[in-house]
């Protein structure tokens, strides 16, 4: 019997957070922030030694070029948008070329920042061939996507590949699941979705390995963060490695949907 495969992601982006919340944050904080995130992700993609899929903004990017560029030897990178807290139609073409100029790499996948709706016929416009930007479940104050497909499907020759959530109830997969559930629980449900659906795609951001405990954001949003999180996330990803194998998003569709990107 084939292995399942997990698609581990990570949103590359400035850590703008705390606007979210009407706390001010200069640009030069969030760009170290989020540079700091990165130094602690690679650590944890090296002890592991898997793939992974970057969404990162061309705004990042360009901050940290050298690192990208590293980065893209193992993991795919794949566009987050040019902004992380402004989006204009024109930002997702700029957002690929720049990360294709940046890289070396051919970019072909695209999350929105905060799961942003998208209009798709943009998104095959701009030359993406595939979309991750949605979280098929319910996140209150947010968004209701439970009507849409919970596994990849086509739309307007798109591929979309939404992040994982559970069969029947669809209880999420993502970061803030992660941080907050006893991670029995949390390792129980991966496992239950992977046997269902053959793979698991899972999300996270680099800035939450780092230290963010002097903003006043939900405590929930920075639990367990730096050496504690990192240590969580490197036993999730031993654990799975006896059930599954590590893919980027990129490969798998190759694989798996006959489709080259």
């Amino acid at each position: 019997m084939a292995k399942g495969k997990v698609l581990l992601t990570f949103d590359v982006e400035e850590f703008d957070l705390p606007l979210e919340y009407g706390l001010q944050i200069g640009k030069d904080e969030q760009m170290e922030t989020g540079m700091n995130g990165v130094v602690e992700m690679e650590k944890i993609l090296t002890q592991t030694d898997i793939p992974s899929t970057l969404f990162t903004t061309a705004n990042f990017a360009e901050h940290y070029p050298d690192n990208i560029k590293q980065l893209s030897g193992k993991n795919e990178i794949a566009s987050h948008a040019f902004y992380h807290s402004s989006f204009e139609k024109k930002d997702l073409l700029a957002s690929r070329l720049t990360l294709e100029k940046i890289s070396g790499t051919k970019v072909t996948g695209l999350r929105m920042p905060r799961f942003r709706k998208i209009d798709i016929a943009s998104v095959k416009e701009a030359g993406y061939h595939y979309d991750s930007s949605i979280n098929p479940t319910f996140i209150p104050g947010q968004y209701d996507n439970r009507h849409l497909p919970r596994t990849i499907y086509v739309e307007d020759e798109i591929q979309r590949v939404p992040v994982s959530v559970t069969p029947n109830l669809r209880l999420p997969l993502f970061w803030i699941s992660f941080k907050n559930l006893p991670y029995q629980i949390y390792e129980r449900m991966a496992i239950q979705t992977l046997k269902k659906d053959g793979y698991l795609s899972l999300y996270f951001h680099p800035w939450e390995f780092t230290n963010i405990n002097k903003w006043a954001i939900p405590a929930y949003l920075k639990k367990h963060n730096t050496q504690l999180l990192s240590e969580k996330l490197i036993r999730l990803i031993t654990e799975m490695k006896k059930v599954a194998e590590f893919q980027t998003i990129s490969d798998f569709l190759a694989e798996n949907y006959q489709r080259k990107l």
